[in-house]
């Protein structure tokens, strides 16, 4: 009996292995990008690396993130990269340094889902919109 035990152990490891991968289906993923307008209004250059200030200051490179599906599972995570200064207003003021606001511009990868929502370090999650004007993305304006 000991034996026949013996010959059949190699048999049961390879159908314990195979278990589960059968028939699993993997969720697909698209790349999006999450981006972020931090209306902070701060005095710089328009394209300098920026974080945000004031009330926003949990905006900045290294914050974590998590991008959070309606259920409130996460979906993407990571750290945010600099920001981006971008100008709070279209017209010409003449000068170098001038009103911002900071952009956060994050390449994420997650399933499709009705909503998403954004939490950075830790804080209270935001809305997020898709919006395909400049390719896929999912945006929030800060403060909304």
């Amino acid at each position: 009996m000991r034996r026949s035990t013996m010959a059949l152990l190699p048999l049961l490891l390879a159908g314990v292995t195979g278990c589960g991968a059968v028939g699993a289906a993997e969720e697909t993923v698209s790349p999006t990008t999450v981006r972020v307008l931090v209306r902070d209004i701060n005095i710089r250059a328009a394209g300098v690396d920026c974080a945000g200030t004031g009330p926003y200051q949990h905006f900045h490179n290294r914050s974590p993130y998590r991008v959070l599906d309606p259920d409130g599972a996460a979906v993407a995570s990571g750290q945010l990269t600099a920001g981006t200064a971008v100008a709070a207003f279209t017209e010409d003021l003449g000068v170098e340094r001038l009103p911002t606001y900071c952009e956060f511009a994050i390449p994420v990868r997650v399933p499709q889902r009705d909503s998403y929502r954004l939490e950075v370090d830790g804080r209270p999650p935001l809305d997020l919109t898709s919006d395909s004007s400049e390719g896929p993305a999912l945006v929030a304006v800060v403060p909304s």
